[in-house]
């Protein structure tokens, strides 16, 4: 793996400890960081925006509201009220008083019953909005 992919998912693992220590400040972060994708799991359930990715281009028109199902070291899994034709996304958390723009790759969509689904994402890197200003219309 190059060099600047590891430090952008270390950017990923950042935002993603600070989010989960901000909602379960009881959990041993410590002991979560260094599992393996199977082991450690936390179930947490914040509101999101998931905006669709198609030639690299954010599609903001098509951005949507939705709700994390659990957090890994690596990924998200969030909850769909349909399947949805899903490849890359930029997914918008709130953190305190910021908006933080995660990108990463759809990897699983498993029913749940009732006509919802999870969809697993393996987050690859942060998005700076200066980057996409597309990004700062989005209100979370």
């Amino acid at each position: 793996m190059p060099i600047f992919s590891r430090n952008r998912r270390l950017g990923v693992q950042s935002c993603l400890v600070n989010l989960i220590n901000g909602h379960c400040p009881d959990l041993n972060l410590n002991q979560w960081i260094g599992n393996r994708r199977d082991e450690s799991r936390v179930p947490l359930s914040i509101a999101i925006l998931v905006v669709p990715v198609e030639d690299g281009r954010p599609q903001v028109e098509d951005h949507f509201p939705t709700v994390t199902r659990e957090f890994s070291t690596t990924g998200v899994s969030i909850i769909l009220d349909r399947p949805r034709p899903l490849d890359k996304v930029i997914l918008v958390f709130r953190l305190e008083s910021e908006l933080v723009h995660l990108q990463g790759q759809a990897r699983h969509l498993s029913p749940m019953g009732a006509g919802f689904h999870y969809l697993g994402i393996e987050l690859h890197e942060t998005v700076h909005p200066g980057d996409l200003p597309e990004l700062n219309r989005l209100i979370l």
